[in-house]
């Protein structure tokens, strides 16, 4: 009897897209394995590139989880019986994409978690994702399934180049070099290795045992996350709590304004304040190092 395997995502660049097409190649070799896909589709979609306002405009609900409608999904994969589900996201925002957020709390999502299928997360990232993990963690807890597997690609350049790369990347829509910078976003080396975590799926899809599937994957090198970035994640989820519930309610000008103040927040804590936390980080990071590391095993994890 075939596996069946059901393939969750939203991509907006095309980036997504690609990793998870790589992830489950060899999966797609297998004759006696069935993949399905269910692209997430919005009712009123995002644009890319994103223009400034847009971009801006999500961030309220972005943080704060609220649904937006999604289309329909297929009638012919919610009455199928799945042996494993891959779930890919983008965080952001620190959050699960509006995209992921809605569709996690669908009914749709209700119909096929709740038979107790296990669930691979597959994210895609620019380099803070923890939290955002966390709360799609919880989400998963609404239903009957378990959490088997993470898999986390990200852009491996430093903090600063990352954040200016990606923001040029997602107002011109063009994955390309800046200049000096380096491309944005994850490495296409790193893409086109990510076939190898589809292998290690694949070896406990056929036994129908997953109790060893994360450790599997991080010999792999599944997910790597230094934990200044941690750090900073919780540290900007409190601060990104009083925005948002300050924007949420506003309207026409006064929305812009906050909007425009928040702007001005994020360029002063990514420019100024992060470099100085991290100088501050590395100074007490000898007294911390039990806690540190006690962290990092856990967000490495399920």
């Amino acid at each position: 009897m075939k596996k069946k395997v059901l393939l969750i995502y939203y991509s907006q660049s095309g980036q997504l897209k690609e990793i998870t097409q790589q992830i489950t190649k060899p999966l797609l070799k297998e004759d006696q394995i069935q993949v399905d896909v269910l692209t997430i589709k919005m009712e009123t979609d995002f644009p890319f590139p994103w223009t400034s306002e847009a971009f801006f405009d999500v961030f309220p609900d972005t943080f704060l989880q609220e649904s937006h409608a999604i289309k329909p999904v297929s009638e012919t994969i919610l009455k199928q019986e799945y042996n494993l589900i891959l779930f890919a996201y983008q965080p952001w925002y620190l959050s699960p994409s509006i995209p992921a957020n809605s569709f996690l709390k669908s009914s749709y999502a209700q119909q096929l978690f709740s038979k107790g299928v296990p669930v691979v997360s597959i994210i895609g990232s620019r380099n803070m994702w923890a939290m955002a993990q966390e709360k799609v963690k919880q989400l998963l807890k609404n239903y009957n399934t378990t959490l088997v597997g993470n898999i986390v690609l990200a852009d491996r350049n430093p903090n600063l180049i990352s954040a200016y790369t990606i923001v040029k990347w997602m107002f011109t829509g063009e994955k390309r070099k800046f200049g000096i910078f380096p491309k944005p976003g994850i490495s296409q080396a790193e893409i086109n290795a990510s076939d190898k975590f589809g292998e290690v799926i694949l070896k406990h899809l056929k036994s129908n045992n997953y109790n060893k599937l994360q450790t599997d994957l991080l010999e792999k090198g599944a997910v790597e996350i230094p934990h200044f970035l941690i750090q900073i994640d919780k540290t900007a989820n409190k601060m990104f709590t009083k925005w948002a519930n300050a924007i949420k309610n506003k309207k026409g000008k006064s929305r812009k304004r906050w909007l425009k103040g928040f702007y001005y927040y994020l360029v002063i804590a990514i420019w100024i304040l992060s470099p100085i936390v991290n100088v501050i980080y590395w100074l007490i990071y000898p007294f911390r190092y039990k806690k540190i590391k006690k962290e990092t095993t856990y967000f490495r994890g399920v």
